[in-house]
């Protein structure tokens, strides 16, 4: 992937404000050229030690995607008053932007 969209694609993550959320496709939109699967992938190899929200991306079902941080995801979303309903989704009032 392209370092400047590499870096697009961070600059919006870290905008995503406290007790909010958005998917991968609506960060892609805000790109120039980012495909859903690019942001997956972008928040599946974050530098260390960085500082984004990256709890915060979630899929267009309004779902966390199931990956081996998911249980931690949930518990920081739920910590900043994120509410999951009965099928494990985010209420669209949530959404970000």
């Amino acid at each position: 992937m392209r370092a400047e969209l590499l870096e697009q694609i961070y600059t919006v993550v870290a905008q995503i404000p406290e007790g909010r959320i958005t998917t991968y496709g609506r960060i892609a939109k805000m790109t120039d050229g980012a495909s859903a699967r690019m942001v997956g992938s972008a928040m599946r190899h974050l530098p260390d030690g960085h500082q984004l929200p990256w709890h915060r991306v979630i899929n267009a079902s309004l779902k966390v995607t199931e990956h081996g941080g998911a249980v931690r995801q949930r518990e920081k979303l739920r910590s900043e008053g994120i509410l999951f309903d009965g099928a494990g989704r985010v209420p669209t009032e949530c959404l970000w932007p």
